[in-house]
Formats: C-alpha cells, sequence, structure tokens
C-alpha cells in the first residue's frame, strides 16, 4: 500500500526553539511547480532547486514578536480526502506608503511564500496554490503604546505539507531559487 510508513522517530532532544526570523514572497507567476526539483531516498520530498524561466525577486520581510506558522491535517473519511491547510500569522510594525501598498498588493495576489524559523528551517508555503490573505487589519492603535502596523493571516490549502528547502542560510535560500534577488526595501 502507497500509504505505509517506512521508519520510526525517536525522541527528540530538546534543543528547538519556536518562532520566525523572516518570510520571503514570490510572485505566484514567477515561477511553476514544473520548476521545483525534489530530493531522492528519504529525502524525495525536500526541494533541492527552483529553476525558473526567468530570474526571481524575493521579496524579503523581516519578523519579531507574535508571528507563527501553522500546518492543520485535514482529512475527512467518508469523502477519502486529506488536505494540508498552511496558515502564516504576522506582525508587520509601523505603518508606511510602501507597506500600505504591498499589503494591498498582497491580497489581491496568491504569492508563495518562503518560511524561515528561528532554527534556519525553510519551508516553502503554497507551492501548488499560492497562499491568500484570508484576515487582517491596519491598525493605528489606541494608547500611546499600542500596536501600529498590520497584521495578516495567509492560508493556504494544499496536497502537501510545505516542503522543507534544502539550505540554512539566505545566500543559499538565493542559490537554491537560481540565484534569485533578495529584495530587502
Amino acid at each position: 500500500m502507497s500509504c505505509d510508513i517506512a521508519n520510526g522517530r525517536l525522541e527528540a532532544c530538546k534543543d528547538s526553539i519556536s518562532g520566525l526570523l523572516n518570510i520571503y514572497f514570490v510572485n505566484y507567476g514567477d515561477m511553476t511547480t514544473e520548476d521545483v526539483t525534489y530530493g531522492t531516498g528519504a529525502n524525495d520530498e525536500v526541494i533541492t532547486a527552483i529553476t525558473p524561466a526567468s530570474p526571481i525577486s524575493l521579496y524579503k520581510y523581516e519578523l519579531k514578536g507574535a508571528n507563527g506558522f501553522e500546518q492543520t491535517i485535514q482529512t475527512s473519511r467518508d469523502n477519502g480526502t486529506t488536505f494540508f491547510e498552511q496558515v502564516l500569522t504576522v506582525q508587520l510594525k509601523k505603518q508606511d506608503i510602501a507597506t500600505h501598498k504591498n499589503v494591498k498588493l498582497l491580497a489581491y495576489g496568491r504569492p508563495r511564500i518562503v518560511v524561515e524559523t528561528r532554527t534556519h528551517e525553510y519551508f516553502l508555503a503554497g507551492l501548488d496554490q499560492g497562499c491568500d490573505v484570508t484576515a487582517g487589519t491596519v491598525s493605528s492603535g489606541t494608547a500611546m503604546g499600542d500596536f501600529n502596523g498590520y497584521n495578516l493571516t495567509f492560508t493556504a490549502m494544499e496536497q502537501s505539507p510545505a516542503n522543507f528547502l534544502d539550505c540554512s542560510t539566505e545566500t543559499a535560500l538565493a542559490a537554491l531559487f537560481d540565484g534569485a534577488t533578495i529584495v530587502t526595501s
């Protein structure tokens, strides 16, 4: 049967931390799923290269604070279906003209999103369908110390969980995307 597991798992050490460092937006039309190369054997779901037809940019957003990435398994025995809901929640502090415009464009589009964790693991969310902004607020706060900025929720529904990317640094990430340009401002 094709859904039989092939290995076990030992209890992991307690040396991990949670949270996100950065996210990188990829415009949906800049790459296709056919541009993706996967590893082999036990790493057959790890993305080892992405070679788009034209050079692309990865738009980097630095994160700090209440940001998270959750993947929920959605299964129906009655329907015989399983999919993975990928939900990214981010807080982008301080309102400015450029971010205001980009938030609007992100809401209109469906980017793919590279998620970098604090342990320098990279995932690609929305590989097949892209990610949609499913909730968000632009907040000015009430009191002087309140949050000022953008709270955004991105959701993707995919056949598989977000794939690991075979990299652990931003330089390796750009190389994995065939020499992509990292845009920071």
